[in-house]
C-alpha cells in the first residue's frame, strides 16, 4: 500500500455481500484492505500482491477480480461478494458443501478464491465441462490438493455431471 501525509479522500457507495456500504477512503487503497481492514472481511488474502494466486479473489460485479490490484475508488457503484457473503442462511452453499462431501479441502487459505471462482463458473455456465472448470478456477493457486478434488466438487454442480448421475 502507498503511504502519503495528505491522501486524497473520497467518497464511495457500494454493495459488499448484499449491504449498502458508505465510505470515505483514501483514492490509494486497495479494495483488499478496505475488505479486511475496513469491513472486518478476511476471507480475502494477501499472499502475492501481484494478482497471480487467487488468494484476494471477489466476484465485483459478476466478474472474477483479484481485489489486490483493485483500488477501493474504482469498487464505487458496485457489488461485490466475498466468501463470507456465500452461503445460504443457515449454512453452506451447495459449492462449499461439495468442497467438504468431496475432501477439496487441505490447508485452506486457497479455498475462499476457489469458491468464489466455482461459485461464478457454475452460475455462468451451469454446462461447465471439466475443461471450462479448469479454465475457471485457473486464477487460483493451490500447494496442497493438485485440484483434482476441487475440480471434483465444481463439477458435481454442473449440469453435465448431474444429468450422468456422477458422484463420489
Amino acid at each position: 500500500m502507498l503511504f502519503t501525509d495528505n491522501p486524497t479522500i473520497l467518497k464511495i457507495d457500494l454493495t459488499v455481500n448484499n449491504k449498502l456500504i458508505t465510505k470515505s477512503v483514501p483514492t490509494h487503497l486497495r479494495l483488499l484492505d478496505f475488505l479486511r481492514n475496513d469491513l472486518n472481511l478476511t476471507g480475502a488474502k494477501e499472499v502475492c500482491a501481484e494478482g497471480e494466486c487467487g488468494a484476494c479473489t471477489v466476484i465485483m460485479d459478476g466478474n472474477i477480480v483479484n481485489s489486490c490490484l483493485v483500488l477501493a475508488v474504482e469498487a464505487g457503484g458496485s457489488e461485490i461478494t466475498t466468501i463470507e457473503g456465500i452461503g445460504k442462511e443457515n449454512g453452506l452453499s451447495d459449492l462449499q458443501k461439495a468442497f467438504v462431501d468431496y475432501h477439496s479441502v487441505q490447508c485452506g487459505y486457497c479455498i475462499p478464491g476457489m469458491i468464489l471462482s466455482g461459485e461464478q463458473l457454475i452460475k455462468d455456465n451451469p454446462n461447465a465441462t471439466e475443461k471450462e472448470i479448469k479454465q475457471g478456477i485457473s486464477g487460483n493457486i493451490c500447494r496442497c490438493t493438485g485440484y483434482t478434488k476441487i475440480i471434483d466438487a465444481v463439477s458435481s454442480l454442473t449440469s453435465e455431471t448431474q444429468s450422468r448421475g456422477d458422484s463420489h
